[in-house]
């Protein structure tokens, strides 16, 4: 009787964690004997390269854009002026400095802006 119950316990156990499984999805599927079953999607962990990637070029446009309205020397000394401050106003400007991309957008962009 005991093991009986171990095997229906275990067989219940199962049964949850593929229920669980299926809440994120699943896939059905004919088998070779014509039966059809349903199996739980995969997870797939995958970085968002498209999101990342778009986070980047929107960062690298607004400073672009920064660049381009205040101009060179005075968006230089505002990063100056961050790497004066504290431990968030350095790693600031780390972030903030210019890079080669946005100084040639911001080439591009300074007669639109005047």
């Amino acid at each position: 009787m005991a093991d009986t119950f171990r095997e229906f316990d275990k067989r219940l156990s199962r049964i949850d964690r593929k229920r669980s499984r299926m809440k994120r999805g699943y896939v059905t599927v004919v088998g070779r004997d014509g039966l059809i079953v349903t199996k739980p999607r995969r997870a797939r962990r995958r970085l968002p390269l498209r999101g990342i990637l778009l986070l980047v070029l929107g960062f690298v446009g607004f400073k672009a854009i920064l660049l381009a309205h205040l101009g060179f020397g005075i968006y230089q000394d505002r990063v100056e002026s961050l790497q004066g401050g504290g431990l968030v106003e350095q790693a600031g400007a780390i972030v903030m400095a210019p890079d080669p991309v946005s100084e040639f957008m911001a080439i591009r962009l300074r007669p639109y802006l005047k």
